[in-house]
């Protein structure tokens, strides 16, 4: 009989050693795709998003565990972790998770992602390769995860962000208020814009304050109450 560890002198590793990315298009889209998540849910403190993180489902197997490119667990505070072991989150797996695809990974690897998701209750699980904008999906019903049949214009019951595939070359994500998800270039882009105008609008403001100002000088030279006028 081999002995065993107790639970609480098992390891859980925080790093599979695994790159989070293979080249710069998957990365971007990793980060598209959790940084807009947490702006969406900014204002929610019990929605955790996370990218790259291992996530151990059963505690006592640090083996059995996946890192998803980006996960989203409703009920879970926000904050730091190292990994998701889900016996210390109250039991809760998370319920969205997506993949982002790279040349690197193999129909078995995806084979073996979907399955995991499934037997560890994931209610949503999406699959996008940039290269091809082929976008995948499956939603849970009666107890297996489902191949969602057409992903133009599907909305994810659970985040409620709509998937557009009609405008190649990339997919595009809406928010639940019509908004794009945007990259951090172009949040970037906009809040310069937004910038701009605010300091283009300061400055008509002061050369309209300092008009006023001349002009209430030379009234008061003529003897002329300006506030009257």
């Amino acid at each position: 009989m081999v002995a065993q560890l107790p639970t609480d002198r098992i390891e859980y590793p925080d790093s599979d050693g695994k790159p989070m990315s293979d080249n710069t298009k998957q990365f971007r889209w990793i980060t598209i795709v959790k940084y807009n998540l947490d702006w969406l849910f900014t204002n929610d403190e019990n929605v955790f998003v996370a990218g790259d993180l291992l996530w151990y489902p059963v505690e006592g197997n640090p083996k059995r565990r996946v890192a998803p490119d980006v996960m989203v667990a409703f009920g879970r505070p926000k904050g730091d972790r190292g990994s998701y072991k889900q016996w210390e989150e109250a039991g809760i797996a998370p319920q969205v998770v997506f993949e982002i695809l790279s040349p690197g990974n193999t129909s078995n690897e995806m084979a073996a992602k979907l399955a995991f998701y499934e037997r560890h209750d994931v209610e949503e699980y999406y699959v996008y390769d940039p290269d091809t904008n082929a976008l995948s999906g499956w939603a849970r019903a009666d107890g297996y995860l489902v191949e969602i049949p057409v992903m133009q214009d599907w909305t994810s019951p659970r985040l409620g962000i709509k998937f557009d595939l009609s405008t190649p070359p990339e997919l595009q994500i809406y928010r639940p208020n019509g908004e794009p998800f945007l990259s951090f270039e172009q949040v970037s882009q906009q809040l310069e814009t937004i910038l701009q105008s605010l300091s283009e609008t300061e400055q008509a403001l002061a050369a309209e304050t300092d008009r006023n100002q001349r002009l209430a000088a030379k009234l008061r030279e003529l003897g002329i109450d300006p506030d009257t006028v």
